[in-house]
């Protein structure tokens, strides 16, 4: 049996939508400051949920670590970030150890009920990474920042919102799995005919001595003897 389209389309998208959150979650560029005052003009602040980096783009020169002077860390959108992001991962690395167990890749059919399961559980890990990155997008201008600061999206936001996205097609791909099982379970089961299992030399009952035996022979000798031939016809 060929395994289903959606559980490939699952299987492909949800790595994808992983490592894309994961270079989100990661990598401290959440929201770019820009055009801060009495700073040079090539200087930007990058500002991530884990870490603040500061870097001048003519020279390329980048430190990070910077000391939190705002607060930043300590807004409510970053701390839930914080919290649900890494969530979201450890939850997708489980759903992805149950759908591998449920798509068809050592077995002969696919188990479409546990497909279902995994799919579920993908769609809730996407769900947890799109709540945390639509929120520090609706307060990105509300976070503190430097003074006369240039606000802008970093690529960290835009990588979270696309692996998020992944992960809920992903899912969804996956749990289309419960339509195949529903049709396994109201599909009617034929017993087994024991008729055609029967030989056409089988008897309903056992021979008990070697009389019998000779008896059923000369019974078939008489019956081909019956039988007309092409000179009678």
């Amino acid at each position: 049996m060929r395994t289903p389209t959606e559980m490939i389309v699952g299987m492909v998208l949800c790595p994808c939508g992983l490592l894309l959150t994961f270079t989100g979650t990661v990598a401290p560029n959440w929201r770019q400051v820009s055009h801060i005052s009495n700073q040079p003009v090539d200087f930007v602040l990058e500002q991530g949920i884990w870490d603040i980096c500061r870097e001048l783009q003519s020279s390329h020169d980048r430190l990070c670590g910077q000391a939190d002077e705002l607060g930043y860390f300590e807004q409510l959108p970053v701390r839930v970030a914080q919290g649900m992001m890494p969530t979201s991962m450890a939850l997708t690395l489980l759903g992805l150890m149950v759908a591998s167990l449920g798509v068809r890749c050592w077995q002969k059919e696919p188990r479409h009920l546990l497909a279902g399961v995994a799919g579920l559980m993908l769609l809730l890990s996407g769900l947890l990474s799109l709540v945390p990155a639509s929120w520090y997008t609706h307060e990105l201008w509300a976070l503190p920042a430097p003074d006369g600061g240039t606000l802008v999206a970093g690529y960290s936001l835009v990588l979270s919102y696309l692996g998020s996205c992944l992960e809920i097609l992903g899912g969804l791909a996956l749990t289309l799995s419960f339509h195949h099982c529903c049709k396994e379970r109201r599909a009617p089961k034929l017993p087994p005919s024991s008729s055609l299992d029967a030989g056409p030399w089988s008897t309903s009952s056992a021979y008990c001595n070697p009389w019998n035996v000779l008896g059923d022979e000369q019974d078939r000798k008489d019956q081909r003897s019956t039988l007309p031939c092409d000179s009678d016809l």
